[in-house]
């Protein structure tokens, strides 16, 4: 890793992920979902909307996955 980079606080390098994952979403058709790929989502929002179940809070399954670690 750079050294640059290391030498900045937590605070600015989480603020410099933060900005690249946003760049990467505005681009984000400039890496086209395989053929393979879009049948997995589309088989998982299949399932979604069969179910019936509108899932669960992110912030319960947040919880659970802490107490898991």
């Amino acid at each position: 890793m750079d050294q640059s980079i290391r030498d900045l606080p937590v605070s600015e390098r989480i603020q410099l992920v933060e900005d690249i994952w946003d760049s990467i979403a505005v681009d984000q058709n400039a890496l086209p979902l395989t053929e393979e790929q879009k049948r997995e989502l589309d088989r998982r929002l299949e399932t979604y909307r069969s179910s019936g179940s509108p899932g669960r809070p992110a912030r319960e399954a947040i919880e659970q996955i802490r107490k898991r670690l």
